[in-house]
């Protein structure tokens, strides 16, 4: 049975590496069809004239999608994902596509927001119902869900600005890789699904003590997941439990911080990347999404989650001799 499931759990973690790998060979592919002539200085066309669609074609916007989906709701860093891939596309001519990349960073992942969303469909009607006052550990666990959002929600709101200057960098998504794979390795390896309290157990101190490890996510490679995933283990919920109310904290802190980066730079992820590609990550992000959190479950249920701290190793060893090698 563990064979079993161990083959497809590092095939995933491979084709998450292989879609790294493939980022600069689709900027190579796409290089002639995204350099237009906005990119070209000539009489015609000074240097002053407006960048291309910062080189978003429909197969970087579908590679981007594919990670973000795959890496969203595993303890392994989306936004680390991301920032890497967004640097081996070449997706920041200038600060401004800089800055709209990483709003459309953010906002593809409503994609792997709907897909948690089917996947936790029942918990969610309990909280509807619960505020009709039709179940009370539904009330009690919406009740749970807001304390915890909170922390992240006031700090990030705001450090914002310095995160993004200081956190949002090759050299720090790679420390953080590293380090959350060894707090895996060390802290998370031996946990079991047996044991531990369910989900309707849940009280609020523990909520707002897994709230409180949300905001170590907001540094870019320790992962949203493992930090509410292993605060929820560490302080006693079941393997389940700890997944499910992971999963519920994501779609309530991620649908915010999406719903913020379309308001604050819709028009200028519009203006630079178009409707099309945009919409397309976001899809290949709902079908990936879709298909890695159900495969989490399953695995999470049967074994620990050391095949996330080997692959977050490997992954900030790759980073940094990309770095060593100048192509970060």
């Amino acid at each position: 049975m563990e064979t079993r499931l161990a083959r497809p759990a590092f095939l995933l973690l491979a084709l998450l590496l292989a879609l790294l790998a493939a980022a600069p060979a689709a900027w190579a592919q796409a290089g002639e069809e995204d350099s237009g002539p906005a990119f070209r200085a000539g009489p015609e066309q000074p240097e002053a004239a407006a960048p291309s669609p910062a080189g978003l074609s429909a197969g970087k916007a579908l590679l981007l999608g594919a990670i973000e989906g795959l890496t969203e709701f595993l303890p392994v860093s989306s936004t680390g994902h991301l920032l890497v891939a967004g640097r081996l596309l070449g997706l920041w001519p200038n600060e401004q596509a800089k800055a709209a990349a990483d709003a459309y960073a953010v906002c593809i992942q409503l994609g792997a927001i709907l897909a948690v969303f089917v996947i936790s469909f029942p918990w969610i009607r309990r909280m509807v119902r619960g505020l009709f006052g039709r179940d009370p550990g539904g009330l009690r666990l919406l009740g749970c869900l807001a304390l915890a959002f909170l922390p992240a929600a006031l700090i990030g709101l705001a450090f914002e600005g310095w995160l993004k200057q200081y956190l949002f960098n090759v050299p720090a998504v790679a420390a953080a890789w590293v380090a959350g794979g060894l707090f895996i390795l060390l802290a998370l390896r031996k946990a079991g699904s047996a044991g531990g309290r369910a989900l309707e157990d849940l009280d609020w101190r523990t909520a707002l003590w897994i709230g409180l490890a949300q905001v170590l996510a907001m540094w870019p490679g320790v992962s949203r997941s493992l930090a509410t995933l292993g605060a929820g283990i560490l302080l006693g919920l079941s393997v389940p439990a700890a997944v499910e109310f992971s999963f519920l904290l994501g779609l309530v802190t991620l649908g915010a911080a999406t719903i913020y980066e379309a308001f604050t730079m819709g028009r200028e992820i519009v203006a630079l990347f178009g409707w099309v590609n945009p919409l397309l990550g976001l899809a290949a992000a709902a079908v990936t999404g879709f298909l890695a959190v159900r495969w989490m479950v399953s695995y999470l249920n049967r074994k620990s989650p050391a095949v996330f701290g080997w692959y977050r190793l490997a992954a900030g060893a790759a980073a940094a001799v990309l770095l060593a090698a100048g192509v970060l």
